[in-house]
């Protein structure tokens, strides 16, 4: 496994959008709780937001296919929609790792 870049110190603040309690939201809660754990031990903060309970923050965040998550700090911002499961590409797109 290449190196992570993620800077040391610097906390990870990620939002995981979802709506009720399907099978593909736990997968996506599972993997970025897996990615957290392994790259960024004790830098990570994960909210879930279930659209289905707050349906205004799909709008008010532009939400267009759930899951999706919004890695708000360290900026940029950064938005991956799906379960998460290509671990690679959620990698580089938390810019956790090179894009190569």
């Amino acid at each position: 496994m290449r190196e992570a870049l993620s800077e040391k110190g610097k906390e990870y603040e990620l939002r995981l959008y979802i709506s009720g309690e399907t099978p593909g939201a736990k997968q996506a809660l599972d993997n970025i709780k897996d990615i957290c754990f392994e790259y960024l031990k004790g830098l990570c903060h994960i909210v879930v937001i279930d659209l289905s309970q707050h349906p205004e923050m799909a709008s008010r965040k532009q939400i267009v296919a759930i899951p999706t998550l919004i890695k708000e700090l360290p900026l940029p911002v950064r938005t991956i929609i799906g379960t998460l499961s290509e671990k690679e590409k959620v990698l580089v797109g938390l810019n956790i790792i090179p894009k190569q």
